[in-house]
């Protein structure tokens, strides 16, 4: 097997230059884009909104409870009265008397109807107000994230661009070794091939879209002294 163009042992050492360069570049651009930011922004502002429905539906089942509270001790103290009248001698006439037995009967009915409803808001009140608790600490902690993000992500910038800045003069330092040819082609593959351009044909199989190749293909690339491509993806292969 020929030895192929100037550079070629070397094209893979450049690609992951490169694939580690393109990672950073789009991390430096997430960070002075402000996605994560926003995305925390975004995260606060619903658990926020959450916490506020929450709140205002325990508030509401608070009054309901105390509105029904009013009704049950309105219809006691309506029993007693009528009790008092039945009980203590100022109604002797037996159909008054009967209708107060009746009356009191009914107000006893209403009050345990308000009675039943006063505890199922009782047990939304409190579910909610456990909810409500709940999504008071999701909003905390949103909160603490969006602000730890903040102060974080100027010193992560900072750190990015230094590695970016390493690896530049890394690969300027490596790029004088290639053929020119080789150097081109490598690029204008790189810009189809989102970031890979070249690489490693391992037991006849290209890295780049892991397809095997054919042997009468494996058998030509061994004899070329020229470039060797895939004959599926077209990236550069190295041995």
């Amino acid at each position: 097997m020929t030895d192929g163009p100037q550079g070629i042992d070397r094209l893979l050492q450049l690609q992951e230059l490169d694939v580690r360069a393109d990672r950073l570049t789009a991390r430096r651009s997430a960070l002075e884009g402000g996605e994560e930011a926003a995305a925390a922004r975004l995260g606060l502002s619903e658990a926020e909104r959450n916490l506020g429905e929450l709140r205002l539906a325990a508030d509401e089942a608070a009054r309901e409870q105390r509105r029904l509270e009013s009704d049950a001790d309105g219809f006691q103290q309506k029993i007693s009265g009528e009790e008092r009248r039945l009980f203590d001698g100022t109604v002797a006439n037996p159909k008054e008397l009967e209708s107060i037995q009746h009356e009191i009967t009914n107000l006893r009915n209403r009050k345990s109807r308000v009675e039943d409803e006063q505890l199922e808001v009782m047990e939304r009140r409190e579910e909610l107000e456990t909810k409500a608790a709940a999504a008071e600490t999701a909003a905390d902690e949103a909160r603490s994230a969006l602000s730890e993000l903040q102060g974080s992500s100027e010193h992560e910038l900072d750190e990015v661009g230094k590695e970016l800045a390493a690896l530049e003069a890394e690969r300027a330092s490596l790029t004088p070794v290639f053929d020119p040819d080789l150097l081109e082609l490598y690029e204008d593959l790189r810009r189809q091939k989102k970031g890979i351009g070249a690489a490693a044909l391992v037991d006849g199989v290209c890295q780049g879209c892991h397809q095997q190749l054919s042997a009468v293909e494996m058998d030509r690339l061994r004899r070329a002294d020229a470039i060797r491509r895939c004959e599926h993806c077209r990236r550069i292969l190295v041995f």
